[in-house]
């Protein structure tokens, strides 16, 4: 969450962000946060003179006893108790602001970066890069973006695709479960397992330490990466034991470092998980959810960092340059936008997404979003590092990214090499997957 300093400080940058992100009611939101903090702050103020007076107070107690002055003392612990009165009523009072103060905090989004650009939605998106062509940022937006692969024959699309080579059975998780939960058959699954590995293995690579971290979380990391209260309606919950299924490894993995005190010789912070994750809310109708467009369970590699706020942007840098580089060697076509402010996400600073472009379906498919956080994952977590020259501590920046979704990329490799002989396997992934073509 944004922080008091930022938002008493800054409050007109404050504002102006969260109008960039289209958030409504902004000025009246940091309005009705700053009308608190003094509210808490008044009581606090009032807490401490009356404690102080109760102290004063007491001391001299002892000294007209000591005199004999009996009926003195009295008055005078007449006035302790009821100083001590007053001060249960304004400590409650002050928990009252702070508890209150917090809610409103948790319901601001975080502010973007200078270079956000600015829109309301997905079509002002920038594509600032792409292998298909050379891309001018803010002229090329996903708006008027017309360099889509031509395709010369017709393609079937995944679904057909992974019936055809029984890779997939929708029916079938249908009937153990529901419409969402795939179930992977033969090369389909080892297909899985091939990306998998892949993408660990190129996060090793790059210096990411992998971690194998639990698929449910109690409701401290949801709140702590923000995942509550802003999407409690989109994660699954375990009624009885109040836990959550993850929608990434973003939630376990950064919650590592709730409530840690790092050493800044220790930062950055790289790591990387693979996990199943879980989302009840997978998309609306038609071919945007059809086949693997759109789970409820998927399986996904995420990258991770924690870094100070001096080296975070270089970080999120490099977390780009590692995805671009891992659908290069998936010879797939692919654009990196640059969101806009109405399309970022409710914790970002700034986001980047990766898309792939479907060959049967003729459009285009998220497969990663890469972000940096600023402070604001951090200020939840009380994830801070202990800076080597002040000695102070300060708050961390939070990174991560998909490195990368499965099953988006999966439906792009069926579709976009699929040949009389079978699906072509590409070159990178062949080692994992143990042959070259699917047939």
């Amino acid at each position: 969450m944004l922080t008091l300093k930022l938002i008493t400080e800054e409050t007109e940058r404050v504002i102006a962000g969260l109008e960039k992100k289209h958030f409504k009611g902004a000025r009246e939101a940091i309005e009705e946060v700053m009308a608190t903090d003094k509210t808490r702050r008044q009581a606090q103020m009032e807490l401490d003179q009356s404690l102080a007076d109760a102290k004063k107070l007491a001391a001299e107690i002892g000294a007209l006893m000591k005199q004999g002055k009996r009926d003195e003392a009295d008055a005078v612990k007449a006035k302790v108790a009821t100083l001590k009165e007053q001060s249960k009523s304004l400590e409650e009072q002050k928990a009252e602001a702070e508890q209150e103060l917090t809610r409103q905090l948790c319901q601001i989004p975080n502010i973007p970066y200078d270079e956000v650009p600015e829109g309301a939605c997905a079509e002002d998106n920038w594509v600032v890069k792409s292998n298909l062509k050379e891309c001018v940022e803010g002229k090329d937006t996903v708006g008027n973006w017309d360099a889509n692969p031509t395709v010369e024959t017709a393609r079937l699309p995944h679904w057909e695709l992974a019936k055809k080579y029984n890779l997939i059975d929708f029916d079938l998780g249908v009937k153990i479960t529901g419409a969402g939960f795939p179930v992977y058959v033969g090369q389909g699954a080892r297909l899985q397992r091939a990306l998998i590995n892949f993408f660990l293995a190129e996060a090793n690579k790059s210096g990411y330490t992998e971690i194998m971290p639990p698929t449910v979380v109690n409701a401290a990391s949801g709140y702590g990466t923000g995942q509550l209260p802003d999407k409690e309606g989109q994660m699954y919950h375990c009624n009885l034991d109040d836990l959550y299924l993850i929608p990434t490894a973003e939630v376990p993995v950064t919650n590592i470092y709730r409530d840690v005190i790092l050493d800044e010789k220790e930062l950055p912070i790289k790591n990387c998980a693979y996990t199943q994750c879980f989302r009840r809310e997978a998309g609306s109708y038609g071919k945007d959810v059809r086949g693997l467009n759109r789970l409820h369970e998927f399986s996904k590699i995420e990258i991770v960092r924690i870094d100070t706020p001096e080296h975070s942007a270089q970080s999120h840098k490099e977390m780009l340059e590692h995805v671009e580089g891992l659908l290069q060697k998936l010879e797939l076509p692919y654009r990196i936008l640059r969101l806009c402010g109405g399309d970022q996400s409710f914790t970002s600073a700034i986001c980047y997404d990766f898309e792939v472009y479907s060959e049967a379906q003729q459009r285009w498919l998220e497969v990663s979003s890469v972000s940096n956080f600023d402070t604001y994952q951090a200020n939840r977590l009380k994830c801070r590092y202990r800076n080597s020259e002040t000695k102070k501590t300060e708050l961390c920046h939070t990174l991560n990214g998909s490195a990368l979704a499965l099953p988006r990329i999966v439906a792009a490799i069926l579709e976009n090499n699929q040949t009389e002989e079978g699906i072509r396997i590409p070159a990178a992934l062949q080692p994992y997957m143990g042959c070259e073509v699917i047939k």
